[in-house]
């Protein structure tokens, strides 16, 4: 049995081959839900439902987010009535009373649906319907999520990091906005001055999530801080890490990223941007898998490929990797 982090696009690209490797009916994904918003009333979980909708088989793998040759008709509709009205278009946070009232999970991520900043398919919005019902009707994220995948009918354990609120906020020089906004809306270009978890201290792991850490642990190509960073501030989730075998994929060659701002986020938190850098966020980490470009020393056991994944294949390849430093990992162990 095995458990993979996931956030971003980097672990999913992994997974999408990973079956080759790893039995997926013995294989969890514990996603990072900092970057969920509630938009437009709609709770939208993007690092959950890439997993949901890729293991499901409706992923749209050309962007690696949304559904395949979704319409976007709702989403035309009202960006159309939107302007028509003389709002301009862009992000519109809720009053900020209304950003801890209502519903607990979307505190401090509440966007109108006036002027929508993402784009949502008309298939993936009923995705977010039905996910915020269920919420509503009383189940708990994990719950909800749960029911998601058996619809889906994904072959794997999908869990949230927490059935509570956390949400990511990007510090730039003239305010704090949500990581959605800074990615989306804003395109990463804002300069970053820090990276706050905000409600960290008030949320926990599920007992789910821990049962699952205690399984060796695969943390993908992803982004250390905004994509795996959320899970790492949970109370215990560390202390769990460190009691048991962890891999983790560099999402960079040396000092380049592979994509997204991974570069620009790192140095914000005070950590290097690079594989270095990488090592440095995750101390807990038993062995890595880099590219055959990267000769950074990290003193831990490495295992060497070609990390880049365009084709199942080359998930494959990459997992096979993982595979291997797995086993070195439980020897230095």
């Amino acid at each position: 049995m095995v458990t993979f982090l996931s956030g971003g696009t980097g672990t999913p690209k992994l997974l999408s081959g990973a079956d080759a490797v790893f039995a997926l009916d013995e294989t969890t994904v514990v996603a990072n839900t900092g970057d969920d918003v509630e938009l437009g009333g709609l709770l939208v979980s993007p690092d959950l439902d890439t997993v949901l909708y890729d293991r499901g088989g409706v992923l749209d793998r050309e962007r690696w987010w949304a559904v395949a040759d979704d319409t976007t008709a709702t989403h035309d509709e009202l960006q159309e009535r939107s302007t028509a009205a003389g709002f301009e278009p862009g992000p519109r946070y809720l009053p900020p009373e209304e950003q801890t009232a209502g519903r607990d999970l979307a505190r401090w991520r509440r966007f109108s649906g006036v002027g929508e900043f993402m784009l949502i398919g008309d298939r993936d919005r009923a995705t977010h319907l039905l996910r915020t019902s269920l919420l509503d009707e009383g189940h708990t994220l994990t719950e909800t999520t749960r029911r998601l995948a058996d619809a889906y009918e994904v072959d794997l354990d999908l869990l949230p990091m927490s059935d509570e609120p956390v949400a990511t906020m990007v510090h730039t020089p003239e305010r704090e906005i949500h990581f959605q906004e800074f990615w989306v809306a804003e395109g990463g270009e804002p300069p970053v001055e820090d990276v706050e978890f905000r409600g960290e201290e008030r949320a926990a792991p599920t007992d789910a999530v821990l049962e699952a850490l205690s399984e060796p642990v695969v943390i993908g190509p992803s982004n250390p801080v905004t994509s795996i960073g959320p899970m790492l501030a949970l109370d215990g989730v560390r202390k769990a890490l460190a009691e048991t075998t962890v891999v983790a994929v560099s999402p960079f060659v040396g000092d380049e990223v592979f994509s997204g701002p991974a570069a620009k986020l790192m140095e914000a938190v005070g950590l290097e941007a690079s594989t270095a850098g990488v090592a440095e966020a995750y101390p807990f980490c038993d062995a890595f898998v880099l590219d055959d470009g990267d000769d950074t020393p990290l003193g831990r056991p490495t295992v060497k490929t070609d990390i880049t994944i365009d084709m199942p294949e080359d998930s494959t390849r990459v997992a096979r990797a993982v595979d291997d430093a797995l086993e070195l990992g439980r020897e230095a162990a």
